[in-house]
């Protein structure tokens, strides 16, 4: 099963705001890459609104969710973090979190109420914002002999791989980023530009002397 090197997720943060029987609920949705960086933004939220009662979230890594946590922050189980998670989901958002601050009103809202009130303050931070696609990149080291710059580099500008970084010493070398699904088919592709071969007969362990090719992590 081939791996999944595309995600949608958000263009801005955003927020939204959802109010019921005195209560005020508010929507806090922005891009992340990584679980600190969203602890990072909770912790930012937290402190400037120290005085709300709750402070409900979820969040979601990765195109199939490998990485994903919500959070009632003291409201009864589910009526939080998993409307809020749901909502991640419908839309199939990823890299993703989304706090909800909830300043209590001294009504409660019962079960069904709170399940409401986060999912619409959430839906409403996601329409607040616009959904795009990003892809999951490598990062390619081609380091070579400078005979190759020219098929090297008439593959790389006939492709869809952006260069980082380029450093012409005594073996220069390019840093390129490139979507994953492509990689393969852009190393092969300068293999057969240099050996002159059909890329069909060029095998994935090609070598050539004064060239190497490296996926960095």
């Amino acid at each position: 099963m081939e791996q999944k090197d595309s995600y949608k997720t958000i263009k801005n943060s955003s927020t939204g705001e959802y109010k019921d029987k005195g209560s005020k609920f508010i929507a806090y949705a922005f891009e992340i890459n990584s679980e600190q960086e969203f602890k990072n933004q909770l912790d930012k939220i937290k402190k400037e609104h120290f005085k709300a009662r709750h402070h409900c979230y979820a969040y979601a890594i990765g195109p199939d969710h490998g990485k994903y946590r919500y959070n009632d922050d003291g409201e009864p189980g589910g009526t939080a973090g998993l409307p809020i998670y749901n909502q991640i989901k419908s839309k199939e958002l990823s890299n993703i979190g989304i706090v909800v601050v909830r300043y209590f009103g001294g009504t409660k809202l019962g079960v069904p109420g709170l399940i409401n009130a986060y999912k619409s303050s959430t839906k409403e931070a996601l329409d607040n914002t616009e959904i795009i696609e990003k892809y999951i990149e490598d990062i390619v080291s081609i380091k070579y002999d400078y005979k190759y710059t020219g098929d090297i580099m008439k593959v790389i500008n006939s492709s869809i791989a952006k260069i980082s970084d380029t450093r012409f010493d005594e073996i220069p070398e390019i840093i390129l980023k490139i979507r994953k699904s492509k990689t393969l088919e852009l190393i092969k592709t300068i293999y057969s530009s240099i050996l002159k071969r059909d890329i069909t007969d060029i095998a994935g362990d090609e070598e050539i002397e004064g060239l190497k090719i490296k996926i960095l992590d």
